[in-house]
């Protein structure tokens, strides 16, 4: 169980043997086989630090933000839920994850939705959800494993299926796909973006007067933006908090420092996004011919990121203005009080940011942004009391996906009892079942 779970906890890998499963089928030499698979790893790797680095800087931000505003409750985070999941569950989730993954290749394999979900990260979230919320709903032993698989390797399917009409809009074809947990939000970003928006408007078009030149340098808009953010909220902190974090430092220097580093972060993921797709997309087409036809690779969130950077930045803002409007009013509602949590703001937000700027250019960006913000905070929030019944007190999961599917499954339980999970499972099969016969559209591109 243990190799299943590190296997799965190491993206890199996952993504590295996709790579040399697609080289191989395609029989490069082997100096190709070598050499692609290895810089895949590293690129996945480039990008991973880089994002390590964001969420670094993001880290000082929300406790200071905290401080600073004196803002009090739960933060959510997938982390936490996974640490207490993995004692109590760690057997059944491990297996899920494994034989997810197999419902997944074969769903793509069988079916016209042929996707396969490569972020290794996030298949761990989702099975640990499924573990918890399957075993408080009476499953157990080989049912909980089967019918945890099925739904994880489904969901592995249909999340990319769902946003890929507006991911295609972004790259103008279906080399990829998105990987990430969060289809509710995004498809209803790039749907406002639709709705409400004008995609000729572009945020990648935005007049900038000539003495701010600069600013149509991506790297140099986003230090200037982050440098205001960690300025403004530092400065409002308490002293003591700040230099704690600090080492002693001064405040201003230590704020202009991490706006930096978060820059930094992000610019080490767009290369790390670069170099990674230089080489998965070849190879995975030997998976496509070979293993799996005309299957597409979904890949983790910030490989849309260079495609549109300044709805990047713009969807980050909005997220966090939508998130701390939900905040304010949740108390309204009876609800548990959700922290925003900038790392989940900043990821989700961007990539709702770059689909709703396909859509709906700059307005569609700002509402779909500030959309997808109201949506981290209420979803969590309404999940959260339903955790607490599964074991979970005071822990949520941070990203759209988990929410619902945790909310749907377990009240279908709690007024259905098994019932209501089988039925989500036949409603699936369905689903399938039209897919094989429905033939396709032919989409232009």
């Amino acid at each position: 169980m243990n190799f299943i779970y590190s296997f799965f906890n190491q993206p890199a890998i996952i993504i590295g043997l996709i790579s040399f499963i697609g080289l191989v089928a395609l029989k490069k030499p082997i100096q190709k086989i070598v050499t692609g698979t290895t810089k895949t790893i590293i690129g996945f790797l480039i990008l991973s630090a880089g994002g390590g680095i964001i969420a670094s800087a993001l880290g000082t931000l929300g406790p200071a933000f905290e401080n600073a505003f004196n803002v009090q409750g739960v933060i959510p985070a997938n982390e936490a839920v996974i640490g207490i999941a993995e004692n109590l569950l760690g057997t059944e989730m491990s297996l899920i994850m494994a034989f997810g993954f197999l419902v997944n290749i074969l769903v793509a394999r069988f079916t016209n939705i042929k996707y396969i979900f490569l972020s290794g990260h996030h298949v761990l979230f989702m099975a640990a959800l499924l573990a918890a919320v399957l075993s408080t709903a009476g499953f157990v032993g080989v049912e909980l494993i089967a019918v945890g698989s099925f739904l994880l390797g489904s969901f592995m399917a249909i999340s990319p299926a769902i946003v890929q009409p507006f991911y295609r809009q972004v790259t103008g074809n279906d080399d990829i796909a998105m990987g990430h947990f969060n289809a509710v939000n995004y498809a209803l970003a790039g749907l406002i973006g639709k709705w409400f928006g004008n995609k000729e408007k572009s945020t990648e078009d935005l007049k900038i007067p000539e003495g701010l030149g600069f600013f149509r340098d991506n790297t140099i808009s986003t230090a200037l933006v982050m440098i205001i953010i960690y300025l403004s909220t530092f400065l409002f902190a308490d002293a003591a908090v700040i230099a704690d974090m600090s080492g002693g430092d001064n405040v201003v220097m230590f704020a202009i420092v991490e706006a930096l580093r978060f820059t930094a972060g992000f610019v080490i993921v767009l290369q790390g996004v670069r170099m990674m797709l230089a080489e998965i997309v070849p190879a995975f087409k030997g998976i496509s011919d070979k293993l799996v036809p005309n299957s597409t690779p979904a890949l983790d969130v910030p490989v849309i990121f260079p495609y549109a950077p300044n709805a990047v930045l713009l969807g980050f803002v909005s997220s966090v203005v939508g998130a701390f409007i939900m905040f304010s009013i949740l108390p309204f509602f009876d609800l548990p009080l959700i922290i925003p949590g900038l790392i989940p703001l900043f990821f989700v937000g961007a990539g709702a940011g770059v689909l709703a700027n396909a859509t709906g250019g700059v307005r569609g960006t700002v509402i779909g942004g500030i959309v997808n913000g109201l949506l981290l905070i209420l979803l969590p929030a309404i999940l959260l009391p339903l955790l607490g019944e599964l074991g979970f007190a005071n822990s949520t999961f941070g990203d759209a996906d988990f929410a619902f599917v945790g909310i749907v499954l377990g009240y279908l339980f709690n007024w259905f009892g098994k019932i209501g999970i089988y039925t989500i499972v036949a409603a699936i099969l369905v689903y399938f079942g039209i897919s094989i016969v429905k033939k396709p559209k032919e989409v232009k591109i």
